[in-house]
């Protein structure tokens, strides 16, 4: 049986910097076991952006997990919907081969909690298939996921600071109840097509920042 995780995090930014800072996550301090990012997919459909996106990742794992797994680095698939309408940012995330070693699948839903935050309830699955030792995996699956969770957090939460000023730590909370939709398309909010385009082109720019920046990384991960 899957192990389930289930959190979730408060950003003190509004919903439309959150959904505009997605796009440009990486690189970021607390990141550093993505080595790159690339979209392959991306179409407007009944007013909503849908991308899909490549992400290459380190996968250090620990001496008794070598015998299971012991490729370098993990290929990761992320889908993603953004509804600049009703304010609703969903991303998919699973991993890409040794699925039957351990298979991580992710959930997150980005919501307005106020005028001034946003609300992104995180839900996981970790299975594996490996018998005899299938238990001991998904522990280490979901303590794994928790840390790199937190670590995400804080460096969404840089990015989010660097480009929209402020430094206040976001509030991680547990439990499925944080989430709501108070202060959607409240006064001033930009327009529907104004924040698509707006965040279609920070998506752009990200990617290109993004593959500046992906040789720099490569080749310092190729020297350690």
């Amino acid at each position: 049986m899957a192990r389930y995780f289930e959190n979730s995090t408060i950003y003190n930014y509004s919903w439309d910097q959150v959904a505009c800072g997605y796009w440009k996550r990486y690189p970021n301090p607390q990141s550093q076991h993505v080595l790159s990012e690339d979209t392959y997919s991306r179409r407007i459909e009944d007013g909503c952006l849908h991308t899909k996106r490549l992400l290459t990742k380190t996968n250090r794992v620990p001496k008794w997990g070598e015998r299971f797994f012991n490729a370098k680095s993990v290929k990761i698939i992320e889908e993603s919907i953004v509804d600049p309408k009703n304010k609703v940012l969903v991303t998919y995330t699973r991993n890409l081969g040794y699925t039957k070693v351990m298979s991580v699948v992710e959930r997150v839903e980005y919501r307005p909690l106020g005028p001034a935050t946003t609300v992104a309830k995180r839900s996981a699955w970790v299975d594996s298939q490996v018998f005899g030792f299938s238990r001991a995996i998904r522990a280490f699956g979901v303590d794994r996921f928790r840390k790199n969770a937190t670590q995400m957090v804080n460096g969404f939460n840089l990015v989010l600071a660097s480009m929209f000023g402020g430094a206040a730590a976001p509030l991680a909370v547990s439990g499925g109840n944080a989430g709501g939709a108070a202060g959607a398309g409240g006064a001033g909010s930009p327009p529907m097509a104004h924040t698509l385009k707006e965040m279609r082109s920070a998506a752009a720019a990200a990617a290109a920042a993004t593959d500046r920046a992906k040789a720099n990384v490569l080749s310092s991960v190729n020297r350690t």
